[in-house]
């Protein structure tokens, strides 16, 4: 599965991030580049990259071994709330009706 987050974050600070919380789920750093990261484990296989796009946001773009919902693609989007929350600590969730 292929996901992918438009953040505010510096690239270089969501790879650091990202080396924090995966490590936490016992994905073992496999590569790691400038711009990405390698992750491998009991869940599957992870490739994650940051880069800046056009003016202050950072595209995260995250690709897993896996097909449809698994417990990897899950974390992947958990990690994504886990950088919203750290971007705006006060912003609460609204219902939209």
């Amino acid at each position: 599965m292929r996901h992918f987050y438009r953040s505010h974050t510096p690239p270089a600070d969501v790879l650091v991030a990202a080396d924090a919380f995966f490590a936490e789920l016992g994905l073992a750093l496999v590569t790691t580049t400038a711009r990405t990261r390698s992750y491998s484990g009991a869940l599957g296989a992870l490739k994650l990259g940051a880069r800046a796009e056009g003016g202050h946001y950072t595209f995260v773009e995250a690709t897993t071994d896996q097909m449809g919902e698994s417990r990897m693609d899950r974390n992947v989007k958990r990690f994504f709330v886990h950088l919203h929350r750290e971007e705006d600590p006060t912003h609460t969730l609204q219902a939209s009706y």
